[in-house]
């Protein structure tokens, strides 16, 4: 029957143009996900009656795989699912396929189809000191592929949650947080769900409520980010995880990993610490795909400091040059001031001028200038092709004696002294932390984006300031600016 419930859906796909499916978020399942998805249960002996809810059911490809695997255990004798769904376009498909499943079904099976809204139907329940139920309806099972949409921050679902929200969030997390909600305690959810809320400040709120609230058991990877969603183009670097509403964590969480959505017949499987997997106070979550990256993990975090901790801060360029075009110059005139870039990095040093355009600006606006002192410069962006993500150089104020003041693009991050600055030494021990293979591939392990963001470097642990600097002076004494004599010296800090 799911068979059948596959070939519907993509009939439907074929009838309805994307645009108007992205509208609602809508990117639907494989087969082979949801069947794997629905295998990620584990169901007690005991339970001989399940109750199911599915999210955002679409077409009901997730309930079915799920309906499917409960037909084959023995212990369960009646289903009781729970469907919420409001996008008319797809709620006749919904009910034809929920009705040749209940028509066929070999176990009691009752079904229920409610077409309000999700999060703002529930959002007096989930803050229910404002009013609703304070005892609401429970389920066994959660499952959900959620819709991937951006909403504005005043938006309806994003104010009816003001808990895990900030900024313009997207619909995905907000879901997963109310299926959370929904959830009987020491029961299971299963989502497909974006990497993105694994880290940084954006996701934080979330984190902390869906990490504490529950704890993560399994983790499933796609190695091919285009491959996971049949019959769409869809880049967004896609997981689907496994949750246990319960406050008490586990030993280990199971990572496994694929291709893509048709090889889970080839896995591979590594079971991990949970508090290695989970970590910090901000709740980052680590994808770690093989023993080589537990280690990094587990030699980083023996470090217990944080750049803020040693009076470090990294900091994001401070100009938007396309939005500030009559301060530019492409040339030095009195009261210029260069304007870094991430072209000015090369081989771990600062080159300027380089004789690009717009390498100085003209202004007097504080926000747009910092002292010339000696920074770590780091690129924000790289390709994903490229081997290093953190790619950086030493700023030293010396070499630009004529200025008072310098700027920064906004495609650049530097790391500044929080009150006084930092010495040479400082600099070039920061450049061989960040320039180390070890740093990169943790990095790498935190976010799978090409953007380095300020936020989880701070976050990130690292040598006492101590350490740094005399990893600076040996840096300076071999001037070999090198990644493989950066992890040389960095190794004689694990020592």
């Amino acid at each position: 029957m799911l068979e059948d419930v596959i070939e519907s859906t993509n009939q439907y796909i074929n009838s309805m143009s994307k645009n108007k499916r992205k509208k609602y978020g809508q990117f639907f399942t494989s087969m082979e996900t949801a069947r794997f998805m629905a295998g990620l249960y584990v169901i007690p002996e005991h339970m001989h009656k399940v109750r199911i809810l599915d999210t955002g059911a679409g077409s009901g490809i997730l309930s079915c795989a799920l309906l499917e695997r409960l037909e084959q255990v023995n212990s369960v004798q009646a289903v009781e699912l729970t469907c919420y769904e409001n996008d008319d376009n797809i709620l006749g498909l919904l009910r034809e396929n929920l009705q040749t499943f209940r028509d066929n079904y070999k176990k009691e099976l009752q079904i229920q189809i409610i077409t309000n809204h999700y999060i703002t139907s529930q959002y007096l329940d989930f803050n229910h000191m404002l009013g609703g139920d304070s005892n609401p309806p429970k389920y066994d099972l959660v499952i959900g592929n959620p819709p991937y949409m951006k909403i504005p921050k005043h938006a309806p679902e994003a104010e009816a949650m003001p808990e895990i929200c900030y900024g313009a969030p997207n619909l995905y997390f907000i879901f997963a947080a109310m299926g959370l909600f929904n959830l009987d305690d020491n029961r299971e959810m299963v989502y497909i769900i974006p990497r993105s809320w694994t880290s940084g400040a954006y996701f934080r709120r979330f984190r902390q409520y869906f990490l504490t609230e529950g704890k993560l058991e399994h983790i499933h990877l796609f190695v091919s980010r285009n491959k996971v969603f049949d019959k769409e183009d869809v880049l967004q670097e896609t997981i689907i995880i496994k949750v246990k509403k319960t406050k008490k964590a586990p030993e280990e969480v199971t990572i496994t990993s694929s291709r893509s959505n048709r090889d889970f017949d080839q896995l591979t499987s590594l079971t991990v610490p949970y508090d290695l997997v989970v970590s910090g106070n901000d709740y980052y979550v680590y994808l770690v795909t093989d023993e080589r990256e537990v280690s990094v993990l587990e030699r980083l975090h023996k470090f217990d400091k944080t750049l803020p901790d040693i009076g470090l801060k990294m900091k994001t360029g401070l100009t938007v040059d396309f939005r500030n075009r009559e301060i530019l110059r492409d040339h030095a005139e009195e009261g210029a001031i260069p304007l870094f870039y991430s072209q000015h990095i090369k081989e771990g040093k600062i080159h300027f001028p380089i004789e690009k355009e717009h390498e100085y600006v003209v202004t007097n606006q504080t926000g747009l200038m910092q002292e010339n002192r000696n920074y770590l410069f780091v690129k924000r962006f790289t390709a994903k092709e490229e081997r290093r993500r953190l790619q950086c150089g030493v700023y030293l104020s010396r070499k630009f004696p004529q200025y008072e003041r310098i700027s920064t693009q906004n495609k650049i991050n530097f790391v500044d002294g929080i009150l006084t600055g930092m010495s040479e030494c400082l600099a070039y021990g920061l450049y061989v932390v960040f320039n180390s293979t070890l740093y990169d591939e943790y990095y790498r392990i935190l976010n799978g984006s090409t953007q380095v963001n300020s936020t989880e470097i701070n976050a990130m642990p690292v040598p006492d300031l101590e350490c740094i600097q005399e990893m600076g002076r040996m840096l300076m004494k071999s001037e070999d600016m090198s990644e493989s004599n950066c992890d040389r010296i960095l190794e004689e800090c694990f020592e």
